[in-house]
């Protein structure tokens, strides 16, 4: 059952669906950098609104091959902290990715929806104490449950705002 968008998210998620395959892939790129996640969002269109295509971004994340996954965290930063942020926190946050590098082979990604900037460095810095101890398999598992967030996140900031 088709429903009707409402104007403020029918205009980008239609331009979406109509877009040229390349410029849609662009689109999805900036979401999650894997070439075969964007492939198969953008082969499956159109999108009767933003929910299916949010549950067929989920769909695409969770068939990630190891490779797929590979290229997204490769292309992925590390959360930016707040702009009055002390430089003691950024040094503890600067051996702490480095553990994590050092550890794993990717930058650390986290979803840190929800959080205030204030919360913003606590959270990352125990987030990445706590991941620290998962073995790499079990933190590859956890990496694309966050990339996963990430991409439901950023779909929703793109297709709400100006879109293409």
């Amino acid at each position: 059952m088709q429903t009707r968008a409402t104007p403020a998210t029918a205009a980008p998620l239609e331009r979406f669906n109509t877009a040229p395959a390349d410029e849609a892939a662009r689109t999805l790129l900036a979401c999650l950098h894997s070439h075969a996640w964007a492939r198969r969002l953008t082969a499956h269109r159109p999108y009767p609104d933003l929910p299916a295509l949010l549950a067929a971004a989920d769909e695409a994340s969770y068939d990630l091959s190891p490779a797929d996954l590979t290229e997204a965290l490769t292309a992925e930063t590390l959360p930016a902290l707040p702009e009055d942020t002390y430089a003691a926190a950024h040094t503890a946050l600067s051996a702490a990715t480095a553990a994590y590098e050092s550890r794993f082979g990717h930058v650390f990604v986290i979803s840190l929806d929800g959080l205030s900037p204030d919360e913003t460095l606590n959270h990352v810095l125990a987030a990445i104490r706590s991941r620290l101890s998962n073995d790499p398999d079990e933190e590859r598992l956890v990496a694309a449950e966050e990339l996963r967030h990430l991409a439901r996140t950023r779909l929703t900031n793109t297709l709400g705002d100006a879109g293409l």
